[in-house]
């Protein structure tokens, strides 16, 4: 049979599991193909490849050796930071870290007018300052103060890298420190000035401001110990009540006072970028030195300020329109001269070496210090050739002693310099005569007395025949004791001296308060023996007040901050009588004389009534000029410091000018009042001829007959009173005369 025609059954797949154990089936993961295997490729040749593994060689040699070496110090510096915290004190026993005090000179009138030593106003701290003055010094000194953690890395890379820029060493000129670590040195790591470990305070301070890597590793390590333990702000105001600001002043609120008469608080922009600024050179940009550079130098910081964020462009070119002056006070920086004198005449644990800070109440007159510096300024700008190295010296008084001004070079705007009011001795010249008349007079002699200008010699042992000449080199015969002050001779005084006595002549010159040695010889009557410029106006001051001494002073009280009880009294005043009341009246008159129609004519003032004495020394290497009015004394010296002699210069020339010009600018605004003295009548003198050997002066002297073959040789030189009687008083009948014994 066939199948053709039936029906195919359809393809099924076969059965593999049973019905009832039938699950879906999952398929089934392929086999991973397995990767041929790569030769490694090898890349460069074989020198570099043995560069390149010595090269990982060192790496795993440095990182194995450098983390250990990093732990190591990382636990080091732990502990050393450790140790230093633990040592930190309380915030408020760091504020004030001067190792002396202050003293704050005050005027007659009360006003400040200079400071020495470490100037401290007062504690400040970040909050209680202006806050244009925290900007400006995080914006100056430290830009990521509140950011870092006391060592900033990033600006120690920086500063070695400027620093090997310009040539230095890594750790010389800029320091890269942060605020914290400047605070660091300020307080030198924490080392307490100890004077009996030290040769002095400045050894200390260099040593805390040694650069080295060792002191700059202590630094670090004190500086993270004080973030540990302060806060920003406690180190900030540490900082800104420590750091020197120029000028003696310590601190922000020290510089405030110092420089703008106000609190730190009340600080403009200006104002407090100036402060700012002088953090990198205190002593160079101080504005008292000089106040363009300091504003140069606030501008910079302004420029800061605005680039970090702290003030708007608005706020900056109002500052710098407007920028930061002096106050009165500290532009004037009066009487520098006269402060350092004075510290000189209180006892030094009280001023230059004193722990506490003092207020001294001093006699200065601003006014009158003014005067005279713009006097001394005037002549030698108008007179003086430019470029000459002459100095001099004012010293303005009241007729009590009480120093009313002073000038000791003509730098006046200085402190702690030479002082040739106060320092120099010099040789007095004729302005030592009216110490010889005033002797005179006190012993009875008259203005109208007459002596004899002739030649005349004196033989002093050990040092043979002395023929002193007069100025002019002429001899004038006969005058009158007046009439040799006015025009200033020297034979008549010499022999004036000789007549009353020498002894009694140092005696009185002493007594009105010249204390240096004075000569023995004759020559003592024309001033060959040295004094200080002080010391002459202060004995002139006694001729003013009386015939009463006088002690100059400066200082009235002095008394530590914060005491109302003064720990001392005024130094000086006016002391015990020297000659009578009529005798000083009297030579007042001649002195009187000696500037109406003397040497002294170009010191006359008008309309007011002066009295003064010139003085020139051998060669003209002094020139002096000393006189007063009815309320006033002033000396002027004039002269080269190395004793080089001047030039077309004597007593009665520049001297006398400075004088009249100090004098005329010192009585602006005072009442005019008659002059204490005694209007003596002036009686003619009859002339002697002189003979002409007379008339040949000092240069043929040599060639004169010698004493004892002149007429009259044996006679001592003798003064004659008005009804020509020799008046030869040896010092015996002088003393006899004094206790009342004829």
């Amino acid at each position: 049979m066939s199948n053709s025609g039936r029906r195919k059954p359809p393809l099924v797949a076969d059965r593999r599991k049973s019905k009832t154990t039938a699950k879906p089936s999952k398929p089934k993961k392929a086999a991973p193909r397995k990767r041929a295997a790569r030769k490694p490729v090898r890349r460069g040749n074989i020198v570099t490849r043995g560069i390149r593994a010595v090269l990982r060689w060192i790496w795993r040699i440095v990182w194995g050796v450098g983390w250990r070496v990093g732990l190591a110090v990382s636990l080091v510096v732990g502990v050393a930071t450790g140790y230093v915290y633990s040592t930190l004190p309380d915030v408020s026993h760091l504020l004030d870290g001067r190792a002396r005090g202050s003293v704050t000179l005050l005027d007659r009138q009360g006003d400040v007018f200079a400071w020495r030593g470490d100037q401290f106003g007062g504690v400040v701290t970040a909050d209680s300052v202006s806050r244009h003055l925290r900007n400006a010094v995080i914006a100056t000194e430290d830009k990521r103060f509140y950011r870092h953690f006391g060592v900033s890395p990033r600006g120690v890379a920086s500063a070695v890298r400027i620093n090997l820029s310009e040539g230095r060493g890594p750790l010389s000129g800029h320091g890269g420190s942060t605020i914290t670590q400047q605070t660091a040195k300020l307080l030198c790591l924490g080392v307490e000035y100890v004077e009996a470990d030290w040769e002095s305070e400045a050894d200390y301070v260099n040593d805390c401001r040694r650069g080295s890597l060792v002191r700059k590793g202590k630094e670090a390590i004190y500086a993270l110990a004080m973030e540990a333990k302060y806060t920003k702000d406690e180190i900030l105001s540490i900082y800104l009540n420590r750091a020197y600001m120029g000028a003696g002043a310590f601190g922000a609120e020290a510089a405030a006072q110092r420089y703008f008469g106000k609190p730190a608080s009340a600080l403009d922009a200006s104002e407090a970028a100036m402060l700012a600024g002088l953090l990198t050179a205190p002593s160079t940009l101080a504005p008292t030195s000089n106040i363009e550079r300091s504003q140069n130098r606030a501008a910079t910081v302004l420029r800061l300020m605005e680039e970090q964020g702290y003030l708007t462009e608005d706020e900056v070119r109002i500052a710098n329109a407007n920028p930061a002056t002096l106050s009165e006070a500290a532009e004037k920086q009066a009487g520098g001269y006269f402060a350092d004198w004075v510290m000189s005449s209180a006892p030094q644990f009280l001023t230059h070496d004193t722990t506490e800070d003092v207020i001294i109440r001093t006699t200065l007159d601003q006014r009158l210090q003014r005067a005279a510096e713009d006097a001394l300024s005037a002549v030698f700008k108008d007179q003086v050739r430019e470029g000459s190295k002459a100095q001099a010296a004012i010293v303005v008084m009241s007729a009590d002693g009480a120093v009313r001004a002073m000038v000791g070079g003509r730098q006046s705007k200085v402190s702690g310099a030479f002082n040739r009011a106060t320092q120099a001795n010099r040789q007095t010249g004729s302005s030592f005569k009216p110490f010889v008349y005033a002797t005179a007079l006190e012993l009875g002699y008259s203005s109208q007395d007459t002596v004899v200008d002739d030649p005349t010699c004196w033989s002093t042992p050990g040092s043979g025949k002395w023929c002193p000449s007069n100025y002019d080199n002429k001899f004038h015969g006969r005058v009158t004791l007046a009439e040799a002050l006015k025009k200033s001779y020297n034979i008549p005084v010499v022999k004036v001296s000789e007549s009353v006595g020498r002894d009694l002549v140092r005696k009185v010159a002493s007594d009105f308060g010249i204390e240096s040695d004075l000569a023995a010889g004759p020559a003592l009557a024309l001033g060959v023996s040295e004094s200080t410029l002080i010391e002459m106006t202060g004995a002139y001051a006694g001729i003013l007040n009386g015939g009463s001494s006088v002690s100059p002073f400066g200082l009235v009280e002095l008394k530590l901050l914060g005491q109302d009880t003064p720990m001392i009294g005024a130094s000086g005043g006016i002391g015990e009588r020297v000659i009578r009341e009529e005798a000083a009246k009297e030579l007042t008159y001649m002195m009187y004389q000696v500037v109406q129609g003397g040497t002294g004519g170009r010191a006359k003032l008008p309309g007011r009534e002066a009295a003064g004495k010139t003085g020139t020394t051998q060669a003209a290497r002094d020139a002096w000029f000393l006189g007063f009015t009815a309320d006033y004394v002033a000396g002027v010296w004039m002269g080269y410091d190395d004793n080089t002699p001047l030039t077309g210069v004597t007593g009665g020339g520049l001297p006398a000018d400075i004088w009249r010009e100090t004098m005329l600018r010192v009585h602006e605004g005072v009442p005019v009042s008659p002059l204490p003295m005694l209007r003596v009548r002036e009686r003619p003198v009859q002339p002697e001829q002189p003979t002409a050997q007379q008339q040949t002066g000092a240069i043929q002297q040599q060639g004169r007959p010698a004493q004892q073959d002149r007429p009259g040789a044996n006679n001592r030189p003798g003064v004659q009173n008005q009804n020509g009687n020799e008046r030869n008083k040896p010092i015996e009948n002088i003393l006899r005369k004094l206790l009342g014994g004829g």
